[in-house]
């Protein structure tokens, strides 16, 4: 079988493991591991399934959960920065986090706050919490979200990262049919690279893209 990256289109994936619910490939180019299109949920699987999740505004442990990358995140802006969040889901806590400390932040979720105008305007800031390994075509989403940032802004992104063969067969985060793109820190340093961005890990799985202004390779 040959795959195309999902993230870089190149077309030298190989097999990495399998499951009893499905295959995984990793890309021979920027190290991303991915589930193929025929085992994806269709789009009213997926939403039921996030329907499934207890996330709530007053959920203190969620709140502590997005504390790792709003802390960081609220270092690096500037006073009443104006900010996206991308996949905010049906309980839009970060937001809130963000705008208790004077930011302004829109909201977009392809089944939750569809509104496309604010994917046309531009950011100080995008974050994108517990998304990306969703994506059935990173390359496409990060590249639009790219484009929306100003010069000197942030793509925070916060997502659990493969460490090795061996741990993945194990890895909690395999077991969720809605996670079918999943990276590593060589595949961000690749993204950093393509997008000529600033590469910065806040945490263990959380990292921040700074938009320098410089040509990407």
């Amino acid at each position: 079988m040959t795959l195309s990256c999902p993230l870089c289109r190149h077309r030298a994936a190989q097999f990495y493991y399998r499951d009893k619910f499905r295959s995984y490939y990793q890309c021979n180019n920027c190290e991303l591991v991915f589930v193929p299109a025929e085992y994806h949920l269709t789009p009213v699987e997926e939403h039921a399934y996030y329907n499934l999740h207890e996330n709530s505004m007053e959920d203190e442990g969620y709140r502590r959960f997005l504390s790792r990358c709003a802390k960081p995140l609220l270092k690096e802006l500037s006073v009443t920065s104006v900010g996206l969040d991308f996949g905010c889901g049906p309980a839009p806590l970060l937001a809130r986090i963000l705008e208790e400390q004077g930011h302004k932040v829109e909201l977009f979720d392809c089944y939750y706050f569809p509104e496309r105008r604010v994917q046309e305007k531009s950011y100080d800031f995008i974050v994108a919490t517990e998304v990306v390994e969703h994506l059935s075509a990173p390359g496409d989403e990060l590249s639009a979200l790219w484009a929306r940032l100003r010069v000197g802004g942030v793509l925070a992104l916060m997502t659990k990262l493969v460490i090795s063969r061996e741990r993945f067969a194990s890895w909690h985060y395999i077991r969720d049919p809605t996670h079918i793109s999943f990276f590593c820190v060589e595949t961000f340093q690749w993204l950093s690279r393509k997008l000529g961005a600033e590469l910065h890990f806040a945490d263990s799985d959380v990292i921040f893209l700074k938009k320098s202004g410089i040509d990407p390779e």
